[in-house]
């Protein structure tokens, strides 16, 4: 068992945990579960109905959200990874907070796309309580969702930077 630092020791999985029930109540997560197991949860996984968590039409049938969060030693800071994945379409939208990708900082957005990386623009660092990022970065799904662009079958998200650029920064 290892303890997010800085967070009152908030272990790990007390906070999975706190994800699971947090999606539990959230309209249009559905079969929310954690992964490898309960006992030994990772990840916090739930089935998306689009239309009904995006508050709006949508073209795929169906979504799912993967949630990691975790530690590394040497960093003041979770990382974490919030992913939209529509299975059907091999498509996955993505806020990372980690160090994968130095020259977009420490916060990225990431569209995959037949499991290669097709866009990622640097966003907005959230340095709060790991529940309070995952209400903000679910809050901001619907809007990164539709940003995505399709031409010639292909998607792109050309339009996030732009939406950056106007977010105020939380320190």
């Amino acid at each position: 068992m290892f303890f997010l630092a800085g967070r009152d020791r908030y272990t790990q999985r007390t906070l999975l945990h706190d994800i699971h029930d947090r999606l539990t109540n959230q309209p249009g997560c559905e079969d929310v579960r954690y992964r490898p197991s309960r006992r030994r949860p990772r990840y916090v996984i739930a089935d998306i109905d689009p239309t009904t968590f995006l508050s709006d039409s949508y073209d795929a049938p169906t979504a799912r959200l993967e949630i990691r969060f975790w530690y590394p030693a040497g960093v003041d800071y979770e990382y974490y990874r919030i992913n939209w994945i529509e299975p059907d379409r091999n498509l996955m939208l993505g806020f990372h907070q980690d160090a994968d990708h130095p020259d977009l900082g420490p916060c990225h957005i990431q569209l995959n796309y037949e499991d290669t990386p097709v866009d990622r623009h640097s966003t907005t660092f959230l340095n709060a309580h790991p529940l309070t990022i995952l209400d903000d970065r679910l809050q901001q799904f619907p809007e990164a969702v539709k940003a995505i662009n399709w031409e010639n079958g292909t998607p792109s998200l050309p339009t996030w930077a732009v939406y950056t650029a106007s977010s105020s920064s939380v320190s």
